[in-house]
């Protein structure tokens, strides 16, 4: 198996400014952070971040690799998908980012924790991509405008649907603010 890419999403290194602007002090949520190279790219700049993922031996390399940054950077083990568990029942944050991830039960958690003028960054798999392999179950992959419907009554900065070749993938994706 191939390490992940490093580099951070494009979608998050073009709205940096804009997510910096957002910061109130809640920090930004890294939800099913994987190898954690959005999050540590946030880091990086300076920014607190939570990453939150199933796999604590992941959060546990993060951890690692970000031993001497001291910018509020916290770590949280969780199962989003857990039945009858509420994760984000009572938390806030300045932004939440999705990458890569889709868990349709959770959105209506998604958007009631990010807080009021904050932002959404959210990109993941298509149906479409199912056509070029992996990942191919329904259950993961956005149908054509889902990702835009799903935010609709909220400010959409940003919205893009289609194909990319570096690394070939069909996908979706958002930046969006939470109404005031």
């Amino acid at each position: 198996m191939s390490e992940p890419d490093p580099r951070p999403a494009r979608l998050l290194v073009e709205y940096l400014p804009m997510l910096e602007r957002t910061l109130q002090g809640e920090g930004v949520l890294d939800l099913a952070c994987g190898s954690g190279r959005n999050g540590i790219f946030l880091v990086r700049h300076n920014i607190p971040v939570i990453f939150a993922d199933i796999n604590s031996a992941v959060l546990e390399r993060i951890s690692g690799r970000l031993a001497d940054s001291a910018c509020g950077t916290s770590y949280w083990q969780v199962d989003f998908e857990r039945p009858g568990c509420r994760p984000l029942a009572d938390k806030e944050f300045d932004a939440i980012m999705v990458f890569n991830y889709l868990h349709r039960p959770l959105i209506p958690a998604i958007r009631n924790s990010v807080r009021p003028g904050g932002l959404l960054l959210y990109e993941t798999f298509t149906s479409r991509q199912a056509t070029l392999g992996k990942p191919s179950n329904p259950d993961y992959l956005l149908q054509s405008g889902e990702l835009h419907d799903l935010f609709k009554d909220w400010d959409i900065l940003h919205y893009f649907e289609g194909t990319d070749s570096e690394p070939q993938r069909y996908y979706a994706n958002l930046v969006a603010r939470k109404p005031m």
